[in-house]
């Protein structure tokens, strides 16, 4: 199982707008990926309900993970994206 402990780094937190870019860019990876709080139970990271749900603030902790192929390329890209709070999916790491 792959994993990236990562700090968010929008500052409103994983709420609407982030939110909604995080989700698609967890979906357009084509990885199916999971997303909780430290210690929290994960959720589908491609579920806005979800996301929207673990109430992520601000520098707060999350862990990314998946067990899929191309799970390590697909991480490191969202994990990238959460912690420098980005407006889009980076193409490259």
């Amino acid at each position: 199982m792959a994993e990236r402990r990562v700090n968010v780094g929008w500052a409103e937190g994983l709420h609407a707008r982030p939110a909604s870019i995080f989700v698609r860019a967890a979906t357009a990876t084509g990885v199916p990926v999971t997303i909780a709080k430290s210690g929290g139970t994960p959720v589908n990271a491609g579920s806005m309900l979800a996301v929207l749900g673990l109430g992520a603030q601000g520098g707060e902790e999350i862990v990314l993970s998946s067990d899929a192929d191309g799970a390590e390329a697909a991480l490191d890209r969202l994990a990238k994206l959460v912690a420098e709070g980005l407006d889009e999916l980076p193409e490259t790491v």
